[in-house]
């Protein structure tokens, strides 16, 4: 896939398609010595906050991609087109604990622009990160009870905001003048 550097206020996509629809792939750890774990997320944000342009998602304790979420610094976040969904409905179902699950995958593996967390060759969107923040929701801070449906096992997410360094995307995620 063809991507190229876009600048933060460049960027432009259907957000609500792009998280709730389109889903991504989060990725932490470093290339070297294949140190990597990734996951499908569906639930997240991107704006800015303390002056930075910033993703934030959110990862399970559970999730083996939380050890590499606190464990290294940076993270990246990929967008595919709708031909990788069987690949990233997978990536979101299946541990990497206990198999090289992207070896069952057509995505192939590749360094990143300004990090050493990898990305994919294939992805039509890259946004590359650094985490900034991180905090344990806490069901007593909920508002809405509601929400309280999403944990019935009490596996409150980890919440990570990461300073956006980067974003290299197709065409189609820049805005047009």
């Amino acid at each position: 896939m063809k991507r190229t550097e876009i600048e933060i206020y460049e960027f432009n996509t259907e957000i609500f398609n792009l998280w709730g629809k389109q889903w991504m792939l989060l990725t932490s750890g470093v290339l070297e010595n294949d140190s990597f774990n990734c996951m499908t997320v569906a639930w997240g944000s991107i704006g800015v906050m303390w002056n930075k342009p910033f993703v934030q998602v959110v990862v399970r304790p559970t999730r083996y991609t939380n050890e590499f979420m606190e464990k290294f610094d940076t993270f990246t976040l990929s967008a595919f087109s709708e031909e990788y969904r069987k690949d990233l409905s997978y990536l979101g179902r299946v541990s990497g604990k206990h198999e090289k699950k992207l070896e069952k995958t057509a995505l192939t593996v590749i360094p990143s622009i300004k990090i050493k967390c990898p990305s994919y060759a294939e992805a039509e969107l890259v946004i590359e990160c650094r985490k900034i923040y991180s905090s344990e929701f806490m069901p007593e801070d909920f508002i809405d009870n509601t929400i309280l449906e999403n944990y019935p096992k009490k596996d409150f997410h980890k919440i990570y905001y990461g300073e956006i360094l980067y974003i290299g995307g197709a065409d189609n995620f820049r805005k047009i003048n």
